[in-house]
This record gives C-alpha cells, sequence and structure tokens, in this order.
C-alpha cells in the first residue's frame, strides 16, 4: 500500500463541502481510497457498474433519506446521470437539517461527461480532485526508474516482474477498448482506437498533427479530434495548450500531446524492460511526459500549464497561476 497525496485532499474537500467528485481513469486507485477513507467514518458504498447496487437507487430519495448521517459513496456516477437532480435535493435538505459537509463521495472515470451531469444540478455544492496515477514522491526516489518503465497504475506497478507488469497493461488497455469506452457510448472499432492511441505513442510529447493522423487512419480531421477528445475526456492522454500571449507572431499554436501514463506508451509500443526504451526513439518523448505528469501533479492546485516554443524551435514547459507564469526548461 501506498500513502496516497490524493487521500487527504479529498478528506479535507469532504470537510468543506457536501459533495466531492474524484476524477481518475480506471484501475488507479480510486475505489481504494475512498473504501479507507468509509472505514474512518459512518459510510455506505454502492458500484453503480453493478446492478444490484443501481436497483438499490431505484426510488433514490427512498434509500438516500435512510443515509442521513453517513457519507455516500458512489462509484462509476456517470453510470446514473439522472441520479445527480436528486443529489441536489438531498444536499439542500440535508443543508436544511444542519448537515453541510461530508455528505457524498462520487468517482468517476469520465471526466467531461461528470462535469457536464453534475455542473447545472450541483453548483456551489460540489469539488472537483483529480486523482492522478503513483506519483515519484508516493513510491519513493529509488524507484524512478520502475514508475517511469512501468507507469503509474498500481497493479502495474507493484507487478512482481517487468513482464508481469506487460501483461496487465495489455490487459488494461484491451479492456478499455472492449468493454469501457463502448460502455460509455461511442462506437469505434476497437482495432482502430487502438491504432490511434498507439500513433500517438509513437508521436508521445510530438505537436498535434490531426491531417497526418487523419491520412495514417483513413478517416477525416473531424473523426481524429472526436477520438482525441474521447482519451482526453478519459485522462488517458494529454492535450497540452501552447502558450502564446504577448510572444509575438512566430510563435507555435499547435498543442502537443502526451499519453498520460509512460507506462501506457511502453505498452502501445511493445516496450517491456528498461533497456527497450533507452534505445527506442520514443525514450525522449516517454521521459517528456513522465516528468510534466510530475511536475503538474505537484504543481499548486489552481495552475494552470501551458508549453511555450517559437517556431525556431526553443521548446519549454511553463506553469501558469492566476497572477504569473514561471517558464521552466
Amino acid at each position: 500500500m501506498f500513502h496516497r497525496h490524493a487521500t487527504q485532499t479529498v478528506q479535507s474537500a469532504l470537510d468543506a463541502q457536501a459533495a466531492v467528485v474524484l476524477l481518475g481513469p480506471r484501475q488507479v486507485g480510486k475505489t481504494t481510497l475512498a473504501l479507507e477513507i468509509a472505514g474512518q467514518r459512518p459510510s455506505v458504498y454502492l458500484d453503480l457498474e453493478r446492478d444490484a447496487d443501481r436497483r438499490v437507487l431505484t426510488e433514490p430519495d427512498l434509500y438516500l433519506d435512510e443515509q442521513v448521517g453517513k457519507l455516500v459513496i458512489l462509484d462509476e456516477v456517470q453510470q446514473m446521470p439522472d441520479l445527480f437532480k436528486t443529489l441536489r435535493g438531498q444536499i439542500d435538505m440535508r443543508r436544511r437539517k444542519g448537515a453541510r459537509t461530508g455528505q457524498f463521495l462520487l468517482l468517476g472515470s469520465a471526466s467531461n461527461v461528470l462535469l457536464h451531469q453534475s455542473a447545472e444540478s450541483l453548483a456551489g455544492r460540489v469539488r472537483y480532485i483529480e486523482m492522478p496515477p503513483l506519483l515519484l514522491d508516493e513510491v519513493g526516489a529509488d524507484r524512478m526508474n520502475d514508475l517511469w518503465l512501468r507507469g503509474g497504475f498500481p497493479d502495474s506497478f507493484q507487478a512482481d516482474s517487468d513482464q508481469n507488469s506487460l501483461a496487465w497493461r495489455e490487459d488494461f488497455l484491451r479492456t478499455y477498448l472492449e468493454r469501457d469506452i463502448p460502455a460509455l457510448g461511442p462506437r469505434i472499432p476497437a482495432a482502430t482506437l487502438r491504432r490511434f492511441w498507439t500513433m500517438l505513442a509513437h508521436a508521445q510529447g510530438g505537436l498535434l498533427n490531426a491531417s497526418a493522423l487523419a491520412e495514417g487512419l483513413g478517416v477525416s480531421g473531424q473523426t481524429v479530434g472526436r477520438y482525441l477528445d474521447l482519451l482526453v475526456d478519459l485522462m488517458l492522454v494529454r492535450r497540452l495548450q501552447p502558450w502564446h500571449e504577448n510572444a509575438g507572431k512566430r510563435v507555435v499554436k499547435s498543442p502537443k500531446v502526451f499519453v498520460r501514463d509512460s507506462g501506457l506508451v511502453h505498452a502501445l509500443l511493445g516496450l517491456g524492460s528498461l533497456e527497450s526504451v533507452l534505445g527506442h526513439p520514443v525514450v525522449g518523448g516517454s521521459w517528456e511526459g513522465f516528468a510534466i505528469e510530475t511536475l503538474i501533479a505537484a504543481a499548486p492546485i489552481g495552475t494552470e500549464h501551458f508549453f511555450y516554443r517559437t517556431a525556431a524551435g526553443p521548446s519549454l514547459t511553463s506553469f501558469c497561476g492566476f497572477r504569473e507564469c514561471d517558464l521552466g526548461y
């Protein structure tokens, strides 16, 4: 077990807000964290991917009225989008009775879907927290190479061999492509999306060239944009926007694209050992993505992140707060 920084963040948010939405890709450790918190206060847990748990909420107010005074944890809450209006009423009813904080912990693996579903219903009643895969200071600096090679998904990182770690990631990719993504609604052939994802891994850290990707896949530029939006929404790919305010005309304005977990980069490219990564052309982009994800996770809340690159080539990553920007190599 690792001490996850998100644990304290979520506990503090629950002490200050009625509802907390914890976002992160599948298998990143959200449920483990939620159950750890549940062990410290009166709680109930429902997994909305289970038919039995969804049936419990057939009449949600009847069930939730019985849970006043408990933290209600709803896992994969995007599976029941109609529930958010009920949650708003429950939160307001409990507020009138004096229970203003720590009522609901909602877990989800599709960020834009959840944000859209909850934006109107829970406005002013919810705090959003993103949970990344394991971070360097959570596993220890002595495991840096393992974290870079295997990525931060706990089961991949803790595998008893590099071979078993790679096998876990292959299964993870297959499950996402064949089950999880279709469950969200998009009808995209698994082989096509796998190819697109692999193309992004080959170009790790490069500028987005939608026309080249579209030509390689035999689809339109709009379709490429839809595929990219999907993987960004699932928090599997990062679209790093350029910073060009007051920087003149000769500044690159295309975003850079990263597969967010370095272990998935290596799995998509079939790289199962540190030696194979070091001998592959993606090594620089892989390390850059690993470093950027580490820095973004360590940045203060409210920090915005961009990259800066002139047309002549110099490239920097920038982390911008509300008042100023600091450019760092």
